[in-house]
Formats: C-alpha cells, structure tokens, sequence
C-alpha cells in the first residue's frame, strides 16, 4: 500500500475528523460538551453511562453534569481485559432493562479500550442496536479502539471472538485526560500510534521515534504535541475504515503485530498492557517478515528502535514457550483453514499481501523459528 495521506487539518485547538458516517473530535475540555454533541448526534430519551470503577469516579459525575437535564444512568464494571466478558454484557444489559431503558436509550462508553468495547457491544446488541458515543479516556482507545465500529467481548478461547460491527454516532477526544493516566498507559497507546506509522507512513514514525520521550510524560500529555499524534492516528485508522469497513481487505493491516500480540496477551492473562503485547508482536511479527522475505532488510530493526525508543518490550516473555504461543494463534480470528494469517510489512510505511488480500498466510514452522 502506498503511503496514506489525508487532508490537512485546522491548525485551532479544535480537530474534527470524518470518519464517514460520524465525526470524531479532539478537543481539550470536550468532556464537559459530551451533553451538547449527544444531543446532536444521539438524541434519546434516556442516556446510559457504561465506565469501569477507576475511571467512573473521576470523570462520571462531570459527564452526567455536562449532560444537563435528562434521564442520566451510570452503571460501571471493574477495570481490566479480564472483566471484558459475555457475564459483564450480561450483566449491563440486564441492569438496563431493570431500569426501565427501552430503544429511545443512548449508550455512554467513558473509559479505555475495553470499556469502549463492551459498552459498544451492548448498544450493538441492546433493542437490537442502540446508539452509541465513545468517550476514550486513554491514548490507545482515542487512537484506535474507539474508531471503526467493532465491538465486542473475550472468551476462555481468545480475545474478541464474540462481538458486532456497530459504528458509534460520534467519538469525542478530551486531551486534558490523558494527564491522570501514567506512562505505562501512554506508552501502551503509543504502541498503535508507531503500528499506524509503520503501516502507512514512514514520516509519521520517524516523528513518533524522536518525540517518544515526551510523549510518554503525563505532565504534557494534554500538549499540541499530543493532540497532533491523535489526530494523524485517527486520521490514519479513518481512511483505511473508510476503505474497508468490515476488514474484507486493506483493514487488514491495521492487525499488524496483533496475532502474536493477542496470544501473548492471553497467555499472560491479561497482566501485559495491550499496547505491551502488540509492540511484542510487532518486533517479531516484522522479524518474521524480514526471514520469509516479505519485508526489506532493516525493517524489523527499525520498528524495534522505534518500540525502545518508547519504553515497549519487544521480546517474547521468557516464561512463555514458543510452542504455547503458537497454539494460541490458531484461535485468532485471522486463522484461515488451520493456517494463519499475518500482517506484514514490506517496509516501514508500506504493507506486504496487497495481491493476497493484504494478509500473508505462514506456516507454524517459519513462526517457532522467529519465537525461540
């Protein structure tokens, strides 16, 4: 794929991106305009606040206050991948049924990746389907988790087995909460900011390389900065969705470093960040494709420099046995006939398999080889 570029943006504190048929918004303070944008893009009688039990204290009261008069209802999970389940979606729903919401209902999702998704895949699923806004509070779920439509739940097999394609009617990106998480968190979602510049732009990744450092500072993470990182991600996801909304094709190299990262985020049992274990899978996912050939020399170094750069682990955790991980991928939603599929890159800024559907079938043998 050639290099991605997309229209410019407003150089004002306000960026608003199109992503087709909702707008996603990157302003600081825009928590506090969350009552105003949900009346525009999702009118309801009722509005329904899904948040986890470290987020919700510190934002959910401000949400519920910016929403104004209305019908406001706050329901909340405990935090972590390992509560992302078919019992929470369970329970969510049953508990909005007690309270009486009804299709005239609008789902909240305040928090990070996995609040984003199951209280997407609630509304997905709720009535048959109810609107939804993303309200990231994390890098990661401001770049990439909260853009595109999919939602879902893990199951004891693997991770998002169980899920929908439900567009949200609107993302709204709040900067100035970044500032409360701490540089693990950053670093995590730095991790998909580097996987968007190594899939469509090697300007990008440079960028992100050299300014790793700041970055991953909380004090000045809610900076222009930061801002412009969100937005060229966003911008980045926005187009290739745009393209290809239901990964028929091109979406998928947007998976690049997550079918190893996936199951080494399994194995772990959810103890390594997201963003952790997709810069695991990334380094040795750009190793592999430099051993099959697929990738130009010096790629994988420069992916596992630019991963260093931001304080991520590139190497397969000790404890874990190549022979596990590999078992583990064979669950991932990219397996095709008992051979899975991977995304690679024939460069930093270019992906490999565009004439096999942008994916590249590898036999376990090629990926022990790169494991151990």
């Amino acid at each position: 794929m050639a290099e991605c570029r997309v229209p410019g943006r407003s150089e004002n504190a306000v960026t608003e991106i199109d992503v087709g048929s909702y707008t996603v918004i990157i302003e600081p303070g825009s928590l506090d305009s969350i009552g105003e944008v949900a009346r525009r893009t999702a009118p309801a009688h009722r509005y329904v606040v899904i948040t986890d039990d470290r987020v919700g204290p510190i934002y959910a009261a401000r949400v519920r206050a910016a929403m104004g008069a209305g019908r406001v209802d706050v329901l909340s999970v405990p935090a972590g991948e390992a509560h992302k389940t078919r019992e929470s979606w369970a329970r969510l729903t049953d508990e909005m049924l007690a309270a009486g919401a009804g299709r005239d209902t609008t789902v909240i999702a305040l928090g990070g990746g996995v609040v984003g998704d199951l209280a997407g895949f609630v509304a997905a699923t709720f009535m048959r389907g109810v609107p939804v806004i993303q309200l990231p509070t994390t890098l990661l779920a401001m770049i990439d988790s909260s853009i595109g439509g999919k939602t879902g739940v893990d199951t004891p097999a693997g991770k998002n087995l169980v899920g929908a394609f439900h567009r949200p009617a609107a993302v709204i990106a709040d900067p100035l909460t970044l500032t409360t998480l701490p540089p693990s968190q950053l670093r995590a979602g730095l991790a998909e900011a580097i996987k968007h510049g190594a899939i469509v732009d090697a300007e990008y990744f440079e960028r992100l390389r050299a300014d790793a450092d700041a970055l991953v500072d909380p004090a000045r993470a809610g900076g222009g900065r930061m801002r412009d990182v969100i937005a060229r991600s966003v911008e980045i996801k926005a187009e290739v969705v745009r393209r290809d909304e239901r990964e028929g094709g091109l979406r998928k190299i947007l998976n690049f470093g997550h079918t190893i990262g996936h199951a080494v985020e399994a194995l772990s049992g959810y103890a390594l960040l997201h963003g952790e274990a997709i810069s695991i899978g990334m380094a040795l996912e750009a190793d592999l494709a430099e051993r099959l050939g697929v990738a130009e020399s010096g790629t994988a170094a420069r992916v596992r420099q630019a991963l260093r750069a931001a304080g991520l682990p590139v190497a397969r955790p000790p404890e874990m046995p190549a022979e596990r991980i590999v078992e583990a991928t064979k669950s991932d939603k990219k397996a095709r006939r008992g051979v899975t599929e991977y995304s690679l890159p024939r460069r930093i800024g270019a992906m490999a398999g565009e004439s096999s559907g942008w994916s590249v079938r590898v036999e376990d043998a090629s990926v022990r080889d790169v494991l151990s």
